[in-house]
């Protein structure tokens, strides 16, 4: 089992937070990986919220390569941040690791906002298949006001590795796993968490139900849905798809994934909105046992299980700062002064909310509607 710390606050914090919270619950990690999402930049990003930034790894003549492709696009460097490496023993120093805010080329500037993710999504696809035979060029995400930040390792390990402690990098909502390797070879595109288009995600669990449902993403003839490096990817693409492409509520990501049975449909207020999703969307039903966090286009985090409930998840904190975790032993590490009754651990029916500025915890059960 992998290991999941997130945490969404009203204030700007630091990952190592993150990275605290996953070394409290080492035993569900091996040291194979670490990805860290930052959403709601503070720090030197800050003032450059409105500025796609190109998160990833370059090898030399990668970023040549980079630099000579987004020029000719028409894209303008405002700021770029690399950490400040520290040598330490057993993880391999890349050549650059870095996130690049740029303006947007001069036709896109008036242009909307959804022509503007096309553009960011198409290119970094592009960037991504320049560098797929030799790693060349490693790209996590190309979005405003996101960072991403991986590499294969221990958690604290790499928090020392990256100088993170020093760093001034902040943001109000942080997403951070510490990978097990299971099922794929070590691959930094198989590191939680994903991202596509305001969507982040990531899972602890196995999806038996990947194949089909890869299947069923790669034939919606959307560009986005490829790579799958990772049988946890799909929930990021079904949360995109569903809330994006379909324009569902989020909460019906729920019945998406973990359709009802027709008897608890029925006693729905919308049960035929629910029945008709079953039917047409089945392909995109899972088969965990899984538990998911994601976030959402305008900072909404969410927490869901499969109905097998088989892996841990809780969610619990204090008005302005909330955590989701693996295990109670992370929620302790970061914020020990929370009333523990009020922890939330949801069960199969449930998916928890935390808007933007986490002022609460919301519950929406799905038998309810």
């Amino acid at each position: 089992m992998c290991r999941l710390a997130a945490i969404t606050s009203k204030d700007y914090f630091s990952p190592t937070e993150n990275i605290t919270a996953l070394e409290t619950m080492k035993e569900g990690h091996d040291g194979s990986g670490m990805g860290l999402i930052l959403k709601g930049l503070g720090g030197e990003f800050e003032e450059l919220k409105d500025y796609p930034i190109l998160s990833g790894i370059c090898s030399k003549n990668g970023m040549h390569t980079l630099d000579e492709y987004l020029n000719k696009l028409g894209f303008k460097l405002k700021y770029a941040w690399t950490p400040r490496i520290k040598p330490v023993k057993g993880i391999s120093h890349r050549d650059y690791y870095f996130a690049r805010a740029y303006d947007y080329p001069d036709v896109y500037k008036d242009r909307s906002m959804e022509e503007k993710e096309d553009l960011l999504l198409k290119t970094r696809l592009t960037l991504r298949k320049f560098g797929e035979n030799d790693e060349s060029i490693i790209v996590f995400s190309f979005y405003p006001d996101v960072l991403t930040l991986k590499e294969v390792g221990d958690p604290l390990e790499l928090c020392e590795f990256f100088g993170l402690e020093k760093s001034t990098l902040k943001a109000k909502i942080i997403f951070a796993q510490g990978r097990q390797n299971t099922n794929y070879a070590i691959n930094l595109y198989a590191c939680h968490p994903f991202f596509i288009q305001g969507f982040g995600a990531m899972v602890n669990g196995e999806n038996t139900a990947f194949v089909p449902i890869r299947e069923f993403l790669m034939s919606r003839n959307f560009p986005g849905y490829i790579g799958y490096n990772s049988d946890s990817e799909v929930f990021c693409h079904i949360l995109h798809y569903t809330c994006k492409r379909l324009g569902y509520p989020l909460t019906y990501y729920k019945d998406v994934i973990t359709p009802l049975k027709q008897k608890e449909i029925d006693a729905r207020p919308d049960s035929e909105a629910a029945r008709l999703m079953k039917i047409s969307l089945r392909p995109l039903c899972i088969d965990g046992p899984n538990c998911v966090i994601a976030f959402t286009p305008d900072g909404t985090c969410i927490m869901v299980q499969d109905a097998k409930k088989l892996r841990p998840g809780v969610v619990g904190g204090i008005k302005g700062k909330y955590g989701f975790m693996s295990e109670e032993c992370g929620l302790d590490s970061i914020i020990p002064e929370r009333d523990k009754a009020q922890d939330v651990f949801p069960m199969k029916y449930d998916m928890v909310i935390v808007k933007p500025d986490a002022q609460e915890v919301m519950v929406w059960n799905q038998l309810h509607g």
